[in-house]
């Protein structure tokens, strides 16, 4: 079943202002935006400040957070997610089958990645470069190679 997305940008006091519509989003994807906490579009990065249902559309509110540059799109097939430190660097990075893909991960408290555990911070959705990001944290956990 498809359904209606809207992003509205919080002005204050209960003022909004449409900011972006998706006329046609299935429920996986609208989920997934929901789950992030940052959207990036056109250059300007917005933070989630709430969500709701109103009757068949979806709503997402956001305040602008940060503006820079619009980034080049990633050359990519399928849903894209990088995974992130936290005010540092690339972990990795890897292609995904569905949306229930990228919330089984950007969903998560702790994921693992290079025989680390990572806690999650916040996750975004760059529209700019067409992909997921899930920011993280070390949590000084190192994953048994034996699984002892």
């Amino acid at each position: 079943m498809l359904h209606r997305l809207e992003y509205r940008l919080w002005l204050g006091e209960e003022h909004y202002r449409l900011l972006y519509v998706y006329e046609w989003i299935d429920l996986p994807q609208m989920i997934a935006r929901r789950e992030c906490e940052f959207f990036v579009k056109e250059g300007i990065t917005y933070r989630q400040v709430s969500s709701a249902l109103e009757h068949d559309t979806f709503v997402i509110y956001v305040e602008e957070y940060d503006r820079g540059i619009q980034a080049a799109e990633m050359d990519s097939d399928g849903l894209r997610l990088e995974v992130r430190e936290l005010n540092a660097g690339l972990i990795t990075a890897f292609e995904l089958s569905s949306h229930l893909d990228v919330l089984a991960y950007i969903g998560s408290s702790f994921t693992y990645f290079q025989e680390r555990e990572w806690l999650r911070d916040s996750a975004e959705i760059d529209e700019d470069r067409k992909v997921y990001v899930l920011y993280v944290t070390a949590t000084g956990f190192v994953v048994d190679e034996e699984g002892e």
